[in-house]
C-alpha cells in the first residue's frame, strides 16, 4: 500500500515511522521537515506516570478543561495510551529532563522531571531541554525517519485531494519548482497542522495556514468545532513575540496589571492556573479596563537561577527582547494557538471520506471539545498518530461513527458551503487583490471572530469575508489564502450557530452555556454531495 503523509510534526512524522514498517510511505511538508508547530513547543507533554497520578485523574482534568463537551471515548484513548506513547519516545532516545527528587518517580521507577499546567491536578507535564520539549521531540523523530524507507518531499504544497468515486486516491501538490504535481495514493493521511494565521497575532509558525482542512473540505469531507479556537493567554506582547509557556505559570508565576494588582484571584479559584479560555478573557478584560496597556507576567518570585535553568529558550527570548524576566514583569497578552476544530475523525484518524485519515491538530476527534488542556496537544498526535497508522491495515468501515457510539450529529450549512466555493461556482464575488486578502482576513477575525463574539460582529464578519476572493491560486501565498479565506467564512457561520458561551468560544450576547448543546451543535457537513472527483 502506498501511503502519502501530508505534514512533519510530532504527528505527521510519527505516523511515517510508524507506517514505514509495513507501507510504501510518502510523506509531503510545505518547508523544511522542522517548520511546523511541534519544534514551538514548550512545555512538554502531560502523561500520567506519576505514582500520585492515574489515566482516569488525567481523563477528568481534560474533561474539566473541555467545558463538557469532550468525547469520552476520545479521552480514554488519549489518557490510557499516553505513558506507552511516552515511553516510545523515550526508547528513540529524547531527552526528558530527570530529577533528584524521590517523590518525582514515576510508577516504573523512572526519575523523569515533571511540571504542572493550568487546569491539571497533578504534576504530570514531562519537559526536555527546560521549555524546549518540542525541539527535543522533532529532532528525535526526525532522525528517526532518517533511518526509515520514506520518501520525504519537502517545500511540497498540498493543493487538493484527488477523490475519485467518492475515495480519496491521491494529493495535488506544488513541488519544490513550484510546478504542479499528482501523487496517487492508497491512503492519505492528513497532519499539516492547524490555521493559527487566521488572526493578526498568533504563536503558529508562518505554515500554519490551514491548508489540510481547507482541502479535506474541498474534497466532501465533514469538519466539526471550527468555532472552537484557543487563545493562549500569554504572548509576549511585544511585536514578534513568542509564546510565554503556561509552565511559567505553572512553576509559580502570576499575572499583574498595571498597578501592580494580581488580577486573576478575583476572576476564578484557580487564578492563573484557571483554564485557559479563562486566564485569556481575564487577561482582556484586565486590558479593556487599563486603556490598552498589556499586562505582565512576573516570574521574578521563582528566583534567577531557576528561570534560567527551567526556562533557558525563554530567557534567551525576553532579553531579546529588551527585559530580565528574573528582575521584572514582561508584557503579555492573549493570542491565537490552537484549533480543537478540523477535519472530523474517530478514534482511529479515518474520517467521512475513505482513503482518508487526520491525525494531530488538522483532525477533530473530540478529544479537546471546546478548550485543550495545556500539553495535550503533543500528546495527541502520539497517541492518534499510532493508531492512524495501525488503522491503515485494518477493514475499511462501513457507516463511520465519528463520536464515539452516538449517530453524527450534523448542522447542516450544505447551501452556504457551496456559495464558499468561488472555484467551483463560477465566481460571483468581488475578487480584492490577492496580497490584500490574508490581512483582511486577519482584521476581520480578529476583531469580530476573536476572543469575544456576538451575533452583530459575525454577521457583519461573514459579509465582509465573502466580498473576498482569490482568483486562480498558482502560487504557494495564494493556495494559503484560498485556504485561510475558505476556513475564515466556516469559523464564522459556526460561531453565529452556536448561540452559547463554552469553552473557547465566548458570546456576549449569549453568555451563558447551554446543556444541550455540547455536543449537537458542534458539527457541520460542507457538501450535500461527494464530487466524483477534484478537478487538477
Amino acid at each position: 500500500m502506498h501511503v502519502v503523509i501530508v505534514g512533519s510534526g510530532i504527528a505527521g512524522l510519527t505516523t511515517a515511522i510508524r507506517a514505514s514498517s509495513r507501507h510504501d510511505v510518502t510523506l509531503v511538508t510545505k518547508g523544511a521537515l522542522t517548520d511546523g508547530a511541534t519544534a514551538y513547543a514548550q512545555g512538554g507533554v502531560a502523561v500520567a506516570l506519576g505514582a500520585d497520578d492515574s489515566a482516569a485523574l488525567h481523563q477528568a482534568d481534560t474533561h474539566v478543561a473541555a467545558a463538557g463537551s469532550a468525547d469520552a471515548r476520545a479521552v480514554e484513548v488519549l489518557c490510557t495510551d499516553g505513558p506507552a506513547r511516552v515511553r516510545d519516545l523515550l526508547a528513540l532516545g529524547v531527552a526528558f529532563d530527570r530529577t533528584t527528587d524521590p517523590g518525582s518517580l514515576d510508577r516504573h521507577g523512572d526519575d523523569l522531571a515533571r511540571g504542572r499546567e493550568a487546569a491539571h491536578g497533578r504534576w504530570r507535564v514531562v519537559h526536555a531541554d527546560g521549555d524546549q520539549t518540542g525541539a527535543a521531540i522533532e529532532r528525535t523523530l526526525v532522525d528517526a525517519l532518517h533511518r526509515r524507507h520514506v520518501t520525504i518531499l519537502e517545500r511540497t504544497c498540498l493543493v487538493d485531494l484527488v477523490v475519485r468515486h467518492g475515495a480519496v486516491v491521491g494529493v495535488d501538490v506544488l513541488d519544490l519548482l513550484g510546478e504542479p504535481r499528482r501523487i496517487d495514493a492508497d491512503a492519505v493521511v492528513l497532519a499539516s497542522g492547524g490555521a493559527g494565521h487566521l488572526y493578526r497575532e498568533t504563536t503558529n509558525p508562518l505554515v500554519a495556514t490551514g491548508d489540510g482542512q481547507a482541502a479535506a473540505w474541498r474534497a466532501g469531507a465533514v469538519l466539526a468545532d471550527l468555532e472552537f479556537v484557543q487563545f493562549h493567554p500569554t504572548r509576549l506582547a511585544v511585536p514578534g513575540g513568542g509564546l510565554v509557556s503556561e509552565a511559567v505559570r505553572g512553576e509559580g508565576a502570576v499575572l499583574r496589571d498595571a498597578r501592580g494588582r494580581r488580577f486573576m484571584t478575583a476572576v476564578h479559584p484557580d487564578a492563573e492556573l484557571a483554564p485557559r479560555d479563562v486566564v485569556a478573557r481575564g487577561i482582556a478584560a484586565a486590558v479593556r479596563d487599563q486603556g490598552g496597556e498589556p499586562v505582565l507576567l512576573d516570574a521574578t518570585g521563582l528566583g534567577p537561577d531557576h528561570l534560567v535553568r527551567r526556562f533557558p529558550g525563554l530567557t534567551r527570548a525576553t532579553r531579546a527582547a529588551g527585559f530580565d524576566w528574573t528582575r521584572e514583569g514582561v508584557p503579555v497578552a492573549p493570542a491565537a494557538h490552537y484549533s480543537m476544530g478540523g477535519v472530523a475523525t474517530d478514534a482511529e484518524g479515518r474520517t467521512s471520506l475513505p482513503g482518508l485519515l487526520a491525525v494531530g491538530e488538522v483532525a477533530c476527534t473530540g478529544v479537546h471539545g471546546a478548550n485543550r488542556l495545556a500539553s495535550n496537544s503533543l500528546l495527541e498526535g502520539l497517541v492518534f498518530a499510532v493508531r492512524a497508522a495501525d488503522a491503515l491495515d485494518g477493514p475499511r468501515p462501513g457507516r463511520l461513527r465519528l463520536r464515539g457510539d452516538a449517530d453524527l450529529p450534523v448542522t447542516d450549512v450544505a447551501d452556504a458551503g457551496r456559495a464558499y466555493r468561488p472555484d467551483r461556482t463560477g465566481g460571483t464575488e468581488h475578487r480584492t487583490d490577492v496580497v490584500d486578502v490574508r490581512s483582511v482576513v486577519q482584521s476581520v477575525m480578529t476583531d469580530r471572530v476573536g476572543l469575544l463574539r456576538d451575533a452583530a460582529g459575525l454577521a457583519s464578519a461573514r459579509r465582509d469575508l465573502d466580498r473576498l476572493g482569490v482568483p486562480d491560486p498558482t502560487g504557494v501565498r495564494e493556495h494559503e489564502d484560498r485556504a485561510l479565506l475558505a476556513l475564515a467564512r466556516l469559523t464564522a457561520l459556526a460561531a453565529e450557530a452556536r448561540t452559547e458561551s463554552r469553552g473557547a468560544h465566548a458570546r456576549t450576547d449569549h453568555p451563558d452555556t447551554d446543556p444541550r448543546a455540547a455536543v449537537s451543535t458542534g458539527w457541520v457537513a460542507q457538501h450535500a454531495t461527494v464530487p466524483q472527483e477534484v478537478p487538477a
